[in-house]
């Protein structure tokens, strides 16, 4: 089917699902199939459901004559989501980067959503199937539609930015993370900085951190920018105030006081700030949606039981991140402080080297409370009062011995890590 005759249908569909699981009534449901599973097996299910189209690429899925056939329903997917992107024609922004793409897109849609009428991508859906989805959730009548790009290897943000197709782009930084599929840091810089080269190419506007000399570096001479940071020349320029703990910053002599916990989310909100400015927010809403954002969903959270104040940040770690983690309990002006580590993934053959580099640091800096959990952290060498778990089952004796009063505890890991179930201990 070609896609003019798919998008007359997508029109007539209230909207699209690979899920058959939660189906929106007289959706187009798409087919799609994985490593485990083939959604052409569930085409009688999602009829049954409410859908009211069923792409598919299996000819037996063909049940009826609203079933539509096509050679590979992913590839079908991204096409129609570009396809769409191009007939609304509303302004996109794209970002991408190491760590806190999901935080940045929330404040920036906090943000502009504040005087404008914006979509963002929901949660993490920020790969080749998330994108797609996005884009399809957009509609004519937005102001912005705004796209977060993740990406574990090289090419992937050329792909994803050649199906959004944005006006705008940023990277939020560069740092050490899926180093076994980026094939090390160098391999990290060049596969997010595809978002550049994409709005380079088509002569798009870049936002640039100036207080981010590598991103400098990767824009080069290309002047469709708008700089923001702490340098007196930028198009946007911010003083960072403090983060003890929370992150508190001036713009336009306006003080925002945030409640994200970290000098290293100064630059996600700068970036919100930046974006505010050049699309006419005024100071005040920009003040108030910054420092009325939570952030959720293990994210930099600060959870407080009793006397316990605990920096919950396990949603995801790499070296990067877990360092800069690291650095701002280490500045706060608490004592009693425990740090609870989990294992960093998808490394690759750099896993043993960075974990040891951040077992050096928390050595280094941190007298005692420490409690490493996972076979990476276990592989390193440390000292005799640092406290090494295999997993998870084997903290729990632990944490149900543990008398903690007055205490700063800092829980971060990698997702497969699940430490957030330390909470139910404490």
């Amino acid at each position: 089917m070609k896609i003019e005759s798919l998008y007359k249908k997508f029109k007539d569909s209230s909207s699209v699902s690979t899920d058959t699981r939660k189906l929106p009534k007289d959706c187009m449901y798409f087919a799609l199939k994985g490593g485990n599973f083939d959604g052409n097996k569930f085409v009688p299910q999602a009829f049954d459901s409410g859908a009211k189209y069923c792409v598919v690429d299996d000819s037996t899925a063909v049940i009826n004559s609203n079933c539509i056939f096509v050679d590979d329903v992913l590839t079908t997917l991204q096409h129609l989501a570009t396809y769409h992107r191009n007939n609304i024609g509303i302004p996109i922004i794209s970002l991408t980067g190491s760590n806190g793409k999901t935080t940045t897109k929330e404040l920036i849609y906090s943000v502009l959503s504040s005087q404008y009428k914006v979509k963002a991508t929901i949660g993490n859906l920020n790969n080749h199937i998330g994108v797609p989805l996005t884009l399809l959730r957009f509609t004519e009548d937005l102001d912005f539609g705004i796209v977060e790009m993740g990406a574990n290897h090289l090419k992937e943000i050329e792909f994803l930015s050649n199906i959004a197709q944005p006006d705008y782009g940023l990277i939020t930084n560069f740092g050490k993370a899926h180093l076994e599929g980026f094939g090390g840091f160098e391999g990290v810089i060049k596969g997010k900085s595809e978002l550049y080269d994409y709005l380079k190419t088509n002569d798009k506007t870049v936002f640039i951190n100036t207080d981010d000399k590598k991103q400098i570096e990767q824009i080069s001479s290309y002047k469709n920018t708008i700089t923001f940071g702490k340098n007196d020349k930028s198009d946007c320029t911010l003083k960072f105030i403090n983060a003890n703990p929370l992150v508190s910053l001036s713009y336009d002599e306006t003080e925002i006081n945030s409640q994200l916990i970290g000098d290293y989310n100064y630059g996600n909100i700068a970036v919100a700030v930046a974006i505010g400015k050049h699309f006419e927010i005024s100071t005040n809403n920009i003040k108030k949606t910054i420092e009325s954002y939570q952030p959720d969903n293990n994210r930099s959270e600060i959870i407080e039981k009793g006397t316990i104040k605990i920096i919950l940040d396990a949603y995801n770690a790499n070296p990067t991140s877990m360092l800069a983690a690291l650095k701002n309990l280490k500045q706060l002006d608490v004592t009693n402080k425990y740090l609870f580590l989990g294992d960093m993934f998808e490394l690759g053959n750099k896993a043993e080297k960075e974990h040891q580099i951040i077992v050096d640091f928390v050595e280094s800096n941190f007298d005692d409370n420490i409690f490493l959990i996972g076979e990476n952290f276990n592989k390193t060498k440390t000292k005799k009062t640092t406290q090494m778990f295999s997993n998870f089952e084997d903290l729990k004796p632990e944490l149900k011995t543990l008398q903690l009063k007055d205490a700063t505890l800092l829980i971060k890991g990698s997702r497969g890590m699940a430490l957030e179930r330390i909470l139910e201990f404490l």
